[in-house]
């Protein structure tokens, strides 16, 4: 942590995302109203002392909305990378620790749905499951989840030649052991970078979904889903659009801000080379 703060972009990085995972976590606190509560007579004003972001359509105070979005966001964000983390990783050790066939099949396998279109997989997934969040985060792990693999793959094809793992080999300790205790722990570098990375990915997977209609769906709120209501009526007031636009830059400068710092903390000559 100290030497996150003293990096460059690593203090702002910080600032960001402690601030979204703060909200997030005290949303019915920060709240000024509630997020689905309705006020037709309140329609689609501008920014006031009453309600600092304004009023939607249908009289939702717009900043309450954003809040909770942040939760929609993360929360879509924590459980889709989670996952994907532990099945990448999974299956990735199992590719580079295992068998040459069974290491070539699974590659099949990922390069086959890294190719697939993310547009098109997240149409077809739609229309089976229907449109919700749980849609928007089996979309995200199917997508993402090779990537973690590969990265995995890699990595413990380098290290299972490493001195230290082919002494643990030769004192005669098990192939579970040798991955999740000399193996893993060496990769927890690169997964974190490439978390912070992903992360948004996600939020703008989210509410590129929400926006068209096939992430999180009314009444619920969502980032992508307020900034569809600003550009339906973004005639009556621009406002919707940059309230919803700003929190969706916030994150993107903040994540990936934050990763980079990382990446240059794990590894300095990737830094001192940038």
């Amino acid at each position: 942590m100290h030497a996150l703060v003293a990096h460059p972009s690593g203090a702002f990085a910080s600032v960001c995302v402690g601030f979204l995972i703060l909200v997030a976590v005290f949303a019915p606190l920060i709240a000024p109203y509630d997020p689905t509560g309705i006020d037709i007579l309140a329609r689609l004003q501008g920014p006031s002392l009453a309600h600092p972001l304004g009023t939607d359509q249908l009289g939702r105070d717009v900043l309450s909305r954003i809040i909770f979005g942040t939760r929609t966001a993360l929360l879509a964000s924590t459980v889709a990378l989670g996952a994907s983390v532990v099945l990448g990783t999974l299956f990735g050790l199992i590719a580079g620790y295992g068998p040459r066939l069974l290491d070539k099949l699974l590659m099949l396998v990922f390069d086959s749905i890294k190719s697939l279109p993310l547009l098109i997989m997240a149409l077809a997934l739609g229309a089976v499951l229907g449109p919700s969040l749980t849609t928007v985060i089996i979309v995200v792990i199917i997508f993402t989840m090779p990537a973690y693999a590969r990265l995995v793959r890699s990595q413990a094809l380098v290290l299972k030649q490493s001195e230290y793992v082919l002494a643990a080999r030769a004192m005669g300790a098990p192939i579970t052991r040798v991955m999740f205790r000399h193996i893993l722990p060496n990769l927890f570098g690169p997964l974190i970078v490439l978390v912070c990375m992903d992360v948004t990915m996600v939020i703008t997977v989210e509410s590129g979904l929400s926006f068209i209609g096939l992430g999180t769906q009314p009444p619920s709120p969502s980032w992508g889903s307020i900034l569809n209501d600003g550009f339906s009526f973004i005639r009556q007031g621009s406002f919707l659009v940059i309230a919803a636009g700003l929190p969706i830059v916030v994150a993107t400068i903040g994540f990936n801000f934050l990763g980079e710092a990382i990446r240059d903390i794990l590894d300095p000559k990737s830094g001192s080379r940038s």
